[in-house]
């Protein structure tokens, strides 16, 4: 069953701070990670997975929306950042490998999941974003046991 969280946040300053805190979460549970972010064009989809990213020190962040997917690595995380919108065939994602990015120590973050149906795996959480201006409303809703207990952590 999915659980459901609705958060509101007011500004920037809010939304990289739940960011940072998803990141810490989601190192904490030492597991794989699918989370998949959703959200019209200027959503904010990037920022928040910007932020996560920079979270573990990585300072250089780039948008995937060419390259499909980047990946920030170091001692203490894998982190795949996958951007679908470009994607003219889910097929492709066979082709960059998506297998490979997959599985224990691996967190994938992947916007326009709907893209890749079929290639991407079902995610362990999901993460809708809307808003105007600086203001976000996150609706969250998990798919796994792990997304349960990456939201516990995130709720409290």
């Amino acid at each position: 069953m999915a659980i459901v969280l609705i958060i509101e946040l007011e500004n920037v300053n809010q939304t990289q701070a739940f960011a940072s805190q998803l990141a810490n979460c989601a190192i904490s549970l030492k597991q794989g990670l699918i989370i998949y972010l959703d959200g019209d064009l200027g959503a904010g989809k990037t920022t928040l997975a910007r932020q996560f990213i920079q979270h573990f020190g990585f300072d250089r962040v780039k948008s995937p929306t060419y390259s499909l997917v980047e990946s920030y690595i170091n001692e203490q995380v894998s982190i795949h950042h996958f951007d679908c919108y470009r994607l003219s065939d889910p097929e492709e994602l066979e082709y960059i490998g998506i297998r490979e990015y997959s599985g224990a120590g691996h967190i994938q973050l992947i916007e326009w999941a709907e893209l890749g149906q079929g290639m991407i795996e079902p995610a362990d959480m999901v993460i809708n974003l809307k808003g105007e201006d600086d203001h976000r409303t996150l609706t969250i809703s998990t798919h796994s046991d792990a997304g349960e207990q990456l939201l516990a952590c995130i709720d409290t």
